[in-house]
């Protein structure tokens, strides 16, 4: 009997963590070249880009249109974000983005995008 509990408590466990990395539905993601593509078009007015990373990763080098709101401030900051723009997120190598985008689709954003391999990916130019 003990044993059941013990199973069915990892079972319950494994499939929280299941749950929490799966993206959230409606979440777009696009590799390093298409974000060169999207921030070189016109229309990239259109286009909101954050960074998540944490504010010393940031200032060591970051993708020159993307703005700095670490995961952590994410809920705090999602008020002052356009919800008329596609927000296109981007962080070290992809997790806290897809978090962060999981969190704005969450708040009632339609257009959310995650840069997959994020700016370990990423073969443009950055800015300190």
């Amino acid at each position: 009997m003990q044993n059941s509990i013990w199973i069915l408590l990892l079972i319950v466990v494994v499939f929280m963590v299941v749950c929490r990395m799966e993206p959230a539905r409606g979440v777009t993601s696009i590799g390093s070249r298409e974000l060169q593509l999207r921030l070189q078009v016109k229309g990239a007015d259109r286009l909101e880009f954050i960074d998540v990373r944490e504010p010393q990763e940031y200032n060591s080098g970051h993708v020159q249109s993307f703005r700095n709101i670490p995961l952590g401030r994410i809920r705090r900051e999602v008020e002052a974000l356009s919800r008329n723009k596609e927000i296109v997120v981007i962080c070290r190598i992809g997790a806290r983005s897809m978090q962060a985008a999981s969190v704005l689709k969450k708040s009632g954003f339609s257009k959310v995008t995650n840069v997959s391999g994020s700016i370990m990916a990423w073969q443009g130019k950055t800015v300190k």
